[in-house]
């Protein structure tokens, strides 16, 4: 069998101001062409590290301090940065987490695509712009000849996630390194994706490492997994070796936290093996900032109803042709009861987190009614009216280090709605409420003068929860608050959102394309489809008794947990 790509003795080191941090020790790897090898771990094991080094892509001051990295026989570690980025994309391409990182704001789709095609093969413009367009239908982006000519942020996360795979895939390379490719997808669009990747290394011989927290995406397309924990390899073999019968206790730990889709348990269980973020201070609603009262006025009925709600984007030039509609949200009605958590499941692109930002206020409304403890939310005009009534509502978002300030201090992130409400007395008290915050959500009152970048994934989520509760909301939006989180990480923060919603008495709007984790989290669900709703139903219910075609179509594509033994390992639903 042909090595494309091997890691030999890699040790890769952070240097700091307290000594080197080393992100991998000693890792060797090989990925044989024609196969998928996964790389699973909790977040900070190590794992994007490994792909960044191989890529050539460490972020200064990072180096690798030891091994080597051989791409078909050829070392590449050591070549001077132009030699490799002339392999890179062409030989060997890497598919991004975060797909804004990857695209330019500024281009259109078409140009991004048609430039790196170019660049990489000896085709001409319409050539190019033919494979793009094709390249645009295998990932799944529908109506492609229009939507090629659109910019990124015209994209919902999940679809730009897909145009980040066409991007890797341009120039047809050997060695793909995919890390967390589904992250953003929905389980429908994330088998098409899977599916893409599987039939690309069978036909091609190319080989992928593919790098997720996600079980069900190893037991459907990874031939090999190697677990990694504190930048060590603590154990490799066949997928369903690892995943039916591990043999380290952390792989064992691991694999039980994976949410379970054919059973609701009371809380998630936690990955025992490592540590937790930290220990939550018991609350004291008696005495606790998030406990005291609060001015809100009370509802008989629904917390939140919405009635007929519609959003039309209109896209393209304001003169000539090439202008289109988009009905993003196609008269939606729902209610949230106080104290529930509510779940809205469905593809990317078909109108979830619209319905969030119009609840917020983000986005205004065509059509319909936000009514919101009684006030229709939609026809207030007053930035006073307004605020007093955002204030009740926060909004925890799914990438955390995008929705915070990178360049202000913890402290400061929690503090500022407490500062734009003028909700504290002075700023010692702001200080203190923040401290108390960070306690609860576990991270310490310590981690108020750091920054975001200082902190992992679950971490920096939170910062961001801590933030949502500052102004000591009654309502809270969730739009996939864990589905950039690994496993272990994931557990932790549901948990606590559990928690807080029984201690505060929280009401929830939890969007997500995890269909396990909704399952676990929510009381009823709305199933959505191009804006529109298919179903509405008790959890248990939709899930035991699903009623509509797309709903049973959603659940048919949901990983599955079975048991082996006395072990539960993961399969392909």
């Amino acid at each position: 069998m042909t090595v494309l790509l091997a890691l030999d003795g890699l040790r890769v080191e952070f240097p700091s101001r307290r000594g080197d941090v080393v992100a991998a020790k000693n890792i060797t790897l090989e990925l044989n062409a024609g196969e998928i090898l996964g790389v699973v771990g909790e977040s900070g094991a190590g794992k994007s590290t490994i792909g960044n080094a191989a890529m050539g892509l460490l972020e200064r001051p990072g180096r690798v301090a030891g091994g080597t990295v051989t791409l078909e026989g050829r070392r590449i570690d050591n070549l001077p940065p132009e030699a490799m980025r002339q392999l890179r994309g062409a030989r060997i391409a890497m598919i991004f987490q975060d797909p804004l990182t990857s695209l330019d704001p500024l281009r259109t789709i078409a140009e991004q695509l048609v430039t790196t095609i170019r660049t990489h093969l000896p085709v001409g413009e319409a050539e190019a712009r033919r494979r793009a367009l094709h390249l645009m239908e295998q990932v799944g982006i529908p109506d492609p000849a229009v939507r090629i000519d659109h910019y990124p942020h015209q994209f919902s996360g999940g679809m730009r996630q897909r145009v980040v795979i066409a991007l890797a895939l341009c120039a047809e390379p050997q060695v793909i390194i995919a890390d967390e490719p589904t992250t953003a997808l929905d389980v429908s669009i994330q088998a098409q994706i899977l599916d893409l990747l599987r039939r690309l290394v069978k036909d091609s011989g190319a080989g992928m490492i593919i790098i997720t927290h996600d079980m069900g995406v190893i037991a459907e397309v990874a031939d090999r997994v190697a677990v990694m924990y504190r930048g060590d390899v603590v154990e490799t073999g066949p997928t369903a070796k690892i995943l039916g019968d591990p043999d380290h206790a952390y792989t064992r730990s691991l694999i039980s936290a994976v949410p379970r889709p054919d059973v609701k348990l009371e809380r998630f269980p936690l990955v025992e093996h490592i540590e937790s973020a930290g220990p939550r201070r018991d609350l004291d609603l008696k005495t606790h900032w998030l406990g005291q009262r609060r001015d809100y006025q009370e509802v008989d009925g629904p917390l939140l109803a919405v009635e007929g709600l519609q959003m039309l984007f209109r896209t393209g030039s304001l003169f000539g042709g090439g202008r289109h509609e988009v009905r993003a949200v196609d008269g939606v009605s729902f209610d949230i009861r106080k104290g529930e958590t509510f779940g809205l499941v469905g593809e990317s692109g078909s109108g979830k987190s619209t319905i969030a930002r119009l609840i917020t206020g983000i986005y205004r409304p065509t059509g319909g009614a936000i009514r919101f403890a009684g006030t229709d939310l939609t026809t207030l005009r007053s930035r006073t009216a307004l605020n007093r009534h955002r204030r009740q509502m926060q909004m925890i978002f799914q990438d955390p280090y995008s929705s915070v300030n990178p360049r202000m201090i913890v402290r400061d992130i929690v503090a500022e709605p407490i500062r734009f409400h003028k909700l504290a007395g002075s700023e010692a008290e702001t200080r203190r409420i923040v401290a108390d915050l960070l306690d609860h959500v576990g991270l310490g009152a310590r981690a108020a003068l750091k920054y975001p970048h200082e902190f992992s994934g679950g971490q920096r989520q939170r910062i961001s929860i801590a933030r949502a509760l500052a102004t000591r909301p009654r309502f809270l939006i969730c739009d996939e608050p864990t589905s950039a989180l690994d496993v272990s990480i994931q557990a932790q923060v549901l948990n606590l959102l559990k928690d807080l919603q029984d201690e505060l008495g929280l009401t929830m709007l939890f969007i997500s394309h995890d269909l396990p984790v909704i399952r676990q989290m929510c009381d009823r669900v709305a199933v959505m489809r191009r804006g529109q709703i298919m179903e509405i139903a008790e959890t248990e219910a939709l899930f035991e008794r699903p009623q509509h075609e797309y709903t049973r179509h959603l659940l048919d594509l949901m990983p599955k947990m079975v048991k082996a033994g006395d072990e539960r390992r993961t399969a392909a639903g």
